[in-house]
């Protein structure tokens, strides 16, 4: 335990809830039917980062890459069950297929190239640094792959009758589609370019922040930090480029044409 760092206890914690009783009265009274969600989403925060932390002590305390990876799949299983169900009913059994496949390998990919090739740990399975950078990598692909998959739904949806047109005068789905996988992966790549556009002026990155804060030289937090932007726009990239690649032909049969689009 770092001597210099202030220690939050319990009940200093408790008092960070009234920002919780802040936005409840907020809502209550602009008659903005959200109290229930928010609740759910703080009791679930809660259980969730208490028990992990219970866990990463566990695994900490005994490191071994059984533990350490079986953690990062249990990681990656929640990621690909997050998208379905925030898109449930609207993906095709071949699109799941898709997104079940091209979170992970991206990723991983990235993970592994960033632990193995840029920092350097050892052992390769040190869930210290594995464990912690997998989530960040992990959670942004998800939430850049969910931006993906609503636009290419949206787009689908709507311009319909232009791409039959289009195939009708004879494009190839690929082309057909070309406008719409490129702004899927532009609403997927750019919240992750604006917060590299805002890093170190208007804000200061969780990483960092935490490193600070446990006593860590200002200038290394910030060359890890650096380094893990860089590392998560690469897995967002890498996800949501293999989920467009291979998932704009989810919404074509082996005739050339649109398949029927699952609705809610």
């Amino acid at each position: 335990m770092n001597p210099d760092v202030f220690e939050l206890g319990f009940w200093q914690m408790l008092l960070a809830y009234v920002f919780i009783v802040m936005v409840l009265v907020l809502l209550r009274y602009r008659g903005i039917r959200r109290e229930k969600i928010l609740v759910i989403a703080t009791l679930r925060m809660t259980v969730q980062l208490v028990l992990m932390g219970y866990v990463l002590m566990l695994i900490i305390d005994n490191p071994h890459p059984l533990f350490t990876f079986l953690m990062v799949l249990v990681m990656i299983s929640f990621a690909v069950y997050n998208v379905f169900r925030k898109f449930s009913g609207q993906l095709s059994r071949e699109l799941k297929g898709v997104i079940a496949l091209t979170l992970p390998i991206g990723a991983v990919s990235v993970l592994f190239y960033f632990l193995l090739v840029v920092i350097r740990v050892e052992p390769y399975y040190n869930p210290q640094y594995f464990i912690p950078i997998s989530g960040m990598i992990i959670g942004n692909s998800m939430t850049g792959i969910t931006l993906a998959v609503h636009t290419l739904i949206n787009r689908f949806t709507d311009q319909r009758q232009a791409l039959e047109e289009a195939l009708y005068l004879g494009a190839t789905p690929k082309d057909a589609a070309k406008p719409i996988v490129n702004e899927s992966f532009d609403a997927a790549i750019m919240p992750t370019i604006n917060n590299m556009l805002g890093l170190g002026i208007i804000f200061l990155p969780g990483m960092m922040t935490g490193q600070i804060l446990s006593g860590v030289d200002p200038t290394l937090a910030i060359l890890y930090q650096i380094g893990i932007m860089l590392g998560i726009l690469g897995g967002v990239a890498l996800s949501t480029y293999l989920l467009l690649v291979f998932g704009y032909k989810t919404y074509f049969n082996d005739q050339q044409q649109l398949r029927l689009i699952p609705k809610n």
